[in-house]
């Protein structure tokens, strides 16, 4: 998969939590008891404020747009969107346990896509953007 700009990298990670978002949120209205029920809302919860976080990127008012506006051709082939998509289409369902493990590794996989546009940067601060405590997710 390959980007254009930062912000269309952004914008895509944005829509993957909004994904899952929608994922947990049907979970939680077919889980069999209240524990699972209360953990699925969770976990929709935390993708919608990881979604809402991002797209707050383009309105916070800070000057990201030295960043957002960035081109790239990463034609290096890397795998996380591709992963991230299907983890975002499969109906999640199961055990928290499942839940835990499927929200662990969509986590991971963003991290490693951050780390991955931090390490072919080509100024600073788009590292910095990259590199950022808890980085984007």
């Amino acid at each position: 998969m390959r980007y254009n700009q930062v912000k269309d990298l952004i914008e895509w990670a944005a829509g993957f939590h909004a994904r899952m978002a929608r994922q947990y949120s049907e979970a939680a209205e077919d889980a069999e008891n209240q524990r699972l029920e209360m953990a699925f809302n969770y976990l929709a919860s935390r993708e919608l404020k990881m979604k809402t976080g991002l797209e707050d990127l383009f309105h916070d008012g800070s000057d990201h747009s030295e960043v957002l506006e960035l081109w790239f051709d990463d034609s290096s082939d890397f795998p996380q969107p591709p992963e991230l998509d299907r983890l975002s289409e499969q109906t999640i369902t199961g055990s928290i346990e499942d839940a835990m493990r499927t929200a662990t590794s969509s986590h991971q996989r963003l991290q490693a896509l951050y780390e991955h546009r931090a390490a072919r940067a080509k100024i600073e601060p788009e590292e910095e953007f990259f590199q950022c405590p808890g980085s984007r997710t």
